[in-house]
């Protein structure tokens, strides 16, 4: 079986906070651990009040403070928001307090509207320099040469992978060009998810960090002892991305008996597709989807999301894909 992998948003659901959405972070961390996957990543977000992880490399640090095994990383982090030197030395920083435990999934959308990204102080042009920025950052995290006049500090000399994120052949032409890992957005994306890694594998060139490619997948698992209990537990989600497509976002909805008396037909199927991805049910149900979907992609690793507003459903969901993907 391949990798088993968590993408944490630190959701905070309707009758939480932000402070209670971070503790059950670390708490499914410390499980994760525990249960064997291999790495447990946070993403960038702001002013997105459902999203708890907007300072990423701060709530980073706390969950690999709180762990001691399990790789911990970003997925991601939206460089065009940063100076690449800044990132170098918040991940160099981070790598040299938790060695050989840190990643860097690197995004090039910036996380936000066009209004919050003003208030970042970011040019909306900034996603336009992401595959020069990526290769600064890289250069940050070589061994410093002598004479060499700007320096990460923590950063230079220190291992930690970087990857490529995307939801469009852009990101997977830049994975394959760089010779790095690249993890595609089915989780809410996934229309170009077979094209995408067509490309990727097709173009890759070696590097000196991988001589292979490596290819994982975004997706929603959402586990349940009924079909009917884990499909109501996935009526949060799938409220929350009909609320976005209204324009009214906010904190992740408490789950409904009855999803289809809250929207029209048409909506019902964006959130649908968008959410293509999702695979709901018994555990017997859930395996059998995901036998399939790995055959089909040939990804190397899934990287699940669980947005369960319920934190003992959640890692009860969690624990039971452990126990079915052995």
């Amino acid at each position: 079986m391949i990798p088993l992998s968590i993408l944490d948003l630190a959701f905070v659901a309707e009758d939480s906070s932000p402070a209670v959405a971070l503790h059950d972070s670390l708490k499914l961390a410390q499980h994760a651990e525990k249960w064997g996957y291999r790495r447990f990543w946070l993403a960038e977000h702001h002013n997105m009040a459902g999203i708890a992880s907007s300072a990423t490399s701060v709530a980073i640090a706390y969950v690999a403070g709180g762990t001691s095994t399990i790789r911990v990383g970003a997925g991601g982090i939206m460089l065009p928001n940063h100076s690449p030197l800044v990132i170098a030395e918040q991940f160099g920083t981070l790598g040299s307090l938790f060695p050989d435990r840190i990643d860097l999934g690197l995004g090039r959308a910036p996380g936000t509207d066009q209004m919050t990204l003003q208030a970042l102080r970011r040019s909306p042009s900034a996603s336009d320099h992401f595959p020069e920025d990526v290769m600064e950052l890289q250069s940050y995290f070589e061994p410093a040469r002598p004479g060499q006049a700007i320096q990460a500090v923590p950063g230079a000399g220190v291992s930690v992978p970087l990857w490529i994120l995307g939801s469009s052949l852009f990101g997977a032409q830049l994975a394959a060009q760089l010779g790095l890992p690249y993890a595609f957005a089915s989780h809410f994306a996934p229309a170009a998810l077979f094209q995408a890694i067509k490309v990727y594998r097709d173009q890759f060139t070696p590097s000196k960090e991988w001589d292979r490619s490596y290819c994982a997948a975004g997706i929603n698992v959402i586990i349940a002892e009924t079909d009917a209990q884990a499909q109501r537990d996935f009526t949060s989600l799938q409220q929350q991305f009909l609320r976005l497509i209204r324009g009214s976002p906010g904190r992740l909805p408490l789950p409904v008996d009855h999803i289809h008396t809250l929207w029209l037909p048409h909506e019902r199927d964006y959130v649908m597709d968008k959410l293509s991805c999702s695979f709901v049910g018994t555990a017997e149900r859930v395996r059998k989807a995901l036998e399939i979907f790995v055959e089909r992609t040939g990804v190397d690793e899934l990287i699940v999301s669980t947005p369960v507003v319920d934190q003992e459903a959640r890692l009860r969901s969690y624990e039971a894909l452990r126990d079915l993907w052995k």
